[in-house]
């Protein structure tokens, strides 16, 4: 038994290692593009960490817990599906930016 509690305790804190590495992640891209910029990466590595922090937080079944990385992990994946969309229709964009100019 101590040894799967081990191994969650590994999981979790792989977890948190990852969801807070991007924000590291995103700090030198931006200092690389020299404007503040958000990555295509820092929501992977917000989904693959809310993921491993949702499947420890029901493990020790903390309903805050599991209820903060559920909503995030909601946020994240639709901020991902938005930003594949603004790829897939460049010209939408644009046609939606002169519309606000006039």
């Amino acid at each position: 038994m101590g040894m799967l509690n081990n191994a969650w305790l590994v999981l979790g804190l792989i977890g948190q290692t990852v969801f807070s590495g991007r924000f590291l992640l995103q700090w030198l891209y931006s200092e690389y593009k020299q404007r503040s910029v958000i990555p295509l990466a820092f929501w992977y590595a917000s989904i693959i960490g809310a993921l491993l922090l949702l499947c420890y937080a029901c493990y020790k079944k903390d309903p805050v817990f599991i209820v903060a990385q559920a909503s995030g992990l909601l946020i994240y994946l639709r901020n991902l599906q938005m930003r594949r969309r603004g790829r897939k229709e460049p010209a939408s964009e644009s046609s939606e930016s002169s519309e606000l100019a006039s």
